[in-house]
């Protein structure tokens, strides 16, 4: 059953995420399909409504390198750095990843977080606590909306909420940055 409110009121799509909800909201990047990254059920969901294939991973967002280094064992130092000065939204690939459920990770148990710019984001977050799944709003090989204005309707009447935050912005906007380790451990950027 969908959650209509008059205005966003942060603590209660919290609370809806804490009770294994799917929200539609704007990220730093573009609009996306979130639920809590820790609840299985709640990612089957979105992977239903996206018609994903379930070999493919998950963005995860964290609100903080703080958060961050709660499901990553190993972050490069220079990653620290990187992260604090990118002026672009940067998505990582972990392979040390713990506390993150398999239909969250790739196949080969490694995780694409990124910590998240959006002050909205970050607040949501942060009263969760707990990372947010972030996957584009759209069907999987669909094109993803560049603002909220493209989101079709089957996404957004199948999700529990939608975030009305930033719905008249129709500024384009554009999928993160995403670097990997390459074998030597140094950081390799795989989308620019």
């Amino acid at each position: 059953m969908a959650l209509y409110l008059l205005r966003d009121d942060i603590f209660e799509i919290a609370t809806l995420i804490e009770n294994g909800g799917t929200i539609l909201y704007p990220t730093d990047t573009i609009w996306g399909i979130g639920c809590d990254a820790t609840n299985e059920t709640a990612i089957a969901r979105i992977s239903e409504l996206k018609n994903r294939p379930p070999e493919k991973g998950y963005v995860i967002l964290v609100n903080s390198i703080e958060m961050l280094k709660q499901y990553v064992t190993k972050i490069h130092p220079r990653v620290e750095t990187l992260l604090a000065f990118h002026h672009q939204p940067l998505t990582v690939i972990y392979k040390d990843v713990v506390g993150l459920p398999s239909a969250a990770l790739a196949p080969d148990g490694s995780a694409a977080i990124r910590v998240a710019q959006d002050e909205f984001c970050k607040k949501l977050i942060g009263l969760v606590k707990k990372p947010l799944i972030s996957t584009s709003a759209n069907v999987a090989g669909e094109k993803f909306p560049a603002h909220f204005g493209e989101v079709t309707s089957d996404i957004i009447s199948g999700v529990d909420y939608v975030v009305k935050h930033r719905q008249d912005d129709k500024t384009p906007h554009e999928p993160s940055v995403i670097a990997k380790y390459d074998r030597t451990g140094e950081l390799d950027f795989i989308r620019e």
